[in-house]
């Protein structure tokens, strides 16, 4: 057994385990590691002569997989590893034999997830992890869409918005950014289709790309209302339970009302992961400049959205 240094748990009496640390073990025993860094590894630098060794796949992925769940920065996390000992221990850091990987060697960590398209790889490997541990993906699909800001200050060395975002109108208001489309399963909640698009791409124009194809009932807002023929096509055994849309001179009867209503209930359950992704992952801005390195992070997110919503029941099924 190895002499514990002093910069370790166990020197302080009196100790009280927070939320982040009891999250923090009950993510550390849900996430599939082992598959994830399989994953990665092959694209992964490997060391080369008497040099220093790379730092190991997984905890790089721990360090990454921190700054989605409490929304850090690269040089963010580097400091929240120095000044938290739950973030640590997750990761597997003792300050006392080595010091916490810098921002750059993060960065380059994660330029390699989004030159490699890892990230739609990883949320793959999440969603299959939990089919294997009996969360399957149902027969009806909760399609969504939010917008995610982008900054719309021209304020910067380019003297210009981000030229891959984009502005839209919802309501009276204006957006500048990028808009997140997911879809999700209408019983178990979890996501199973994420498209990432600049914000002006209407929500219907990828309601194909969000469809699995064996859906027997697809639910949506009055966004997707007149796209019964991309349903069809795409998920042939579908029936469309979009929301009715009242026209100028063609208001909604009371039934209609009724319907939508009821078709509300439902599609209430889509909001679920993205109350998650934005309230409590804090995704609501994009990090990055380009739709393809925030479609990354959205990808993962996503993913490990999908954990956090099963996480109680995963750790009771251990």
């Amino acid at each position: 057994m190895r002499q514990r240094t002093f910069s370790e748990e166990g020197f302080e009496k009196h100790r009280k385990k927070t939320r982040r640390e009891q999250f923090l073990e009950d993510m550390d025993q849900i996430v599939p590691w082992q598959e994830l860094a399989a994953a990665i590894a092959p694209h992964y630098p490997q060391p080369k002569g008497a040099g220093r060794r790379p730092i190991g796949v997984e905890r790089m992925l721990r360090i990454h997989f921190l700054q989605h769940w409490f929304n850090l920065s690269d040089p963010a996390v580097e400091e929240a590893l120095y000044d938290s000992r739950a973030m640590r221990r997750f990761v597997g850091i003792d300050l006392g034999r080595e010091p916490v990987p810098d921002e750059t060697t993060i960065c380059k960590f994660r330029h390699l997830l989004e030159a490699r398209d890892l990230g739609a790889r990883l949320f793959e490997l999440m969603q299959q992890y939990l089919q294997e541990n009996g969360f399957r993906i149902g027969r009806g699909t909760i399609v969504d869409a939010t917008l995610i800001a982008a900054p719309s200050s021209t304020k910067n060395q380019e003297q210009q918005r981000d030229p891959e975002m984009h502005q839209t109108k919802k309501g009276n208001q204006w957006y500048f950014g990028m808009k997140a489309h997911i879809g999700t399963d209408s019983q178990s909640k979890l996501i199973h289709s994420v498209v990432a698009t600049p914000a002006n791409v209407h929500d219907s124009q990828v309601l194909g790309d969000l469809l699995h194809g064996d859906e027997t009932r697809v639910w949506g807002d009055s966004a997707y209302t007149g796209q019964r023929d991309v349903i069809r096509r795409h998920a042939p055994r579908a029936r469309d339970f979009t929301q009715r849309k009242a026209h100028h001179h063609r208001p909604l009867s009371d039934d209609d009302r009724k319907r939508n209503r009821t078709k509300s209930r439902v599609r209430a359950k889509g909001e679920h992961p993205l109350l998650v992704l934005k309230q409590i992952f804090g995704f609501r801005k994009v990090r990055y400049r380009g739709i393809h390195k925030n479609a990354n992070r959205l990808f993962v997110a996503c993913g490990l959205v999908n954990l956090y919503m099963v996480r109680r029941r995963m750790l009771a099924l251990a």
